[in-house]
């Protein structure tokens, strides 16, 4: 039997009577890359955001680790999140902005921030304020923000936007160490080389129908 970390079972989501997920019903395997791909507008980001609970479904639902999300909880605790641009307070540095998403659950304290932001290929000692980072290092932070408390699953969308050839290849890397120990992770990438160096499977979204490709 397979051991599914996260399933969507008909989940239908509108926007003031526009569909944006239709029927949309996929089990994700534990211990495994799942590409998501499609176009800007298909329905990815609203699909992530459900999963991760800052979206109801219109209809049908979502379990996590086998409890509903918006009934058994509001937000599945044991996630790491990347969903658009990661947001984060300028006027700090990043290892300041970590230190306080840190302190919300204290599972983790500087020792192991400092060791992230490293994982991630930032220097946890930059006197820098995030104003001043440029995409590619926002982008970075973002990746060690969504791993520093060691989630079991992560939903990560499009985490290589503003990364170079070289930044690519280093967060490659570091997704696939994450999969040798045991994370369940979604990924949506507008890179088909991503996808198909990363993932073990592969789904389409277009027009808000999820299909398996593969």
């Amino acid at each position: 039997m397979k051991d599914i970390s996260i399933s969507v079972q008909h989940v239908y989501k509108d926007f003031n009577g526009e569909e944006v997920l239709r029927d949309v019903h996929h089990d994700f395997e534990a211990g495994k890359i799942h590409g998501i791909v499609g176009n800007n507008g298909s329905g990815k980001t609203v699909l992530f955001k459900c999963i991760c609970g800052f979206l109801f479904p219109s209809k049908g639902k979502i379990m996590v680790d086998y409890e509903q999300v918006g009934r058994d909880m509001d937000f599945p605790e044991d996630m790491g999140i990347i969903i658009e641009t990661p947001g984060f307070l300028p006027a700090l540095t990043g290892f300041k902005n970590l230190q306080l998403l840190a302190s919300l659950k204290r599972r983790v304290g500087n020792k192991e921030i400092r060791e992230t932001i490293r994982r991630a290929g930032l220097d946890p000692d930059l006197k820098k304020h995030v104003a001043k980072y440029s995409l590619g290092m926002r982008q970075r932070l973002g990746i060690a923000q969504a791993i520093m408390e060691d989630p079991s699953l992560l939903v990560l969308d499009e985490p290589f936007n503003g990364l170079d050839k070289q930044g690519v290849r280093e967060m490659r890397e570091l997704i696939k160490g994450l999969r040798a120990k045991g994370k369940t992770i979604l990924l949506a990438s507008h890179n088909a080389g991503d996808i198909e160096e990363l993932c073990d499977t592969v789904c389409e979204m277009d027009a808000g129908i999820l299909t398996e490709v593969r």
